[in-house]
Parts: structure tokens; sequence; C-alpha cells
């Protein structure tokens, strides 16, 4: 491959990292076509970007970024495939459905992570992955929390007025 087109790719690998707030580094060798094909659907409709990637270019745009990729251990080795997302724990998500039970596949294997301005390294860190709420899961839980105690007053006041309502209608039936 020419120079020219390494720092072409570098450069477009740089402004795909740039465009999504996290990302998971994997291992998804060994599994055939069919499996590839039915990974990169369910990655489509979950809103994720899988790329395969060489990891020689991954730390070049890395180093670019100025990203310390030292973080990440041994992940930049052997074959990495890279998942893009904008909702933290979408791809731990996927990766967990995906592999299911192991029996069937056993593949992608977390190798990294970089999620919320934090790194986590290894396949035993997908559960914390997927514990981690998004930030819209956040919000939504403020606003019920918020809410809560205005319907509870709001639910206290409607029950009072029909019991006192039907107080006084009795009373002037009598």
């Amino acid at each position: 491959m020419k120079k020219e087109d390494k720092g072409l790719i570098i450069s477009q690998i740089e402004e795909t990292l740039k465009s999504y707030s996290c990302y998971y580094l994997t291992d998804a060798q060994g599994l055939n076509a069919g499996q590839v094909g039915d990974l990169r659907r369910k990655c489509s409709k979950q809103e994720i970007k899988m790329l395969v990637v060489k990891n020689t270019l991954l730390r070049k745009a890395f180093e670019n970024m100025g990203v310390d990729h030292s973080h990440f251990g041994d992940a930049l080795k052997l074959n990495t495939a890279l998942f893009l997302s904008n909702t933290g724990n979408a791809p731990a998500k996927l990766i967990k459905e995906f592999v299911g039970n192991g029996k069937i596949v056993q593949k992608p294997v977390l190798k990294a992570a970089y999620v919320e301005e934090c790194f986590y390294v290894g396949a035993n860190q997908l559960d914390a992955l997927v514990a981690i709420k998004s930030k819209n899961e956040l919000i939504g839980d403020i606003i019920a929390l918020l809410q809560s105690p205005t319907k509870n007053v709001i639910s206290a006041l409607q029950s009072g007025g029909n019991k006192l309502s039907g107080i006084v209608k009795t009373l002037s039936e009598r």
C-alpha cells in the first residue's frame, strides 16, 4: 500500500473516531461470512458502526488524535474490529447478545473499550460495560425521580377532594 493511501485511510479513521463518543476494540477473527453479515445487520439496527482496521493504522490515527493508546495494552494486536457508537452500552449489549451462551458463536471478544472518557481492557469488563447507563437513560431516571413527589401530592389532593365532597354531599342530603 502506498504511503499516500495509508495517510488517507488514517485520516478517514480519525474522522470516524471523532464522530463517535465511544468505541470498542474486539476480536472477530474466525467468524464466517454469514455470521459477519448477521453481526453487521444487528449493528446497523442499533446505530453501531462496525469497522475492521489494521492495528498499525489505528495506532497512527490514535497518535494523530492525541489519544494515549498505551491504555489499551495488548488490545492492538491480532485482528481488530471496531464497534463505534454514541451510546456507551449499546456495543456491549450487542456483543453479549450475539455471543449468547457461548455454545454457537464465541466471537466477537471484547479486547478493550473507550466509554465516557474511561478505558476498559479485557473481556471480563463486558458485564460492567453492559451495566453502564446511557445519557438518555440517566435523564429519564432523573425526570422520573423529579416527577414522583409531584404525582404523590397531586394524587393525595385529588383523593382528599373526593372524600371531602362526598362528606359535604352526604351532610347536605341529611
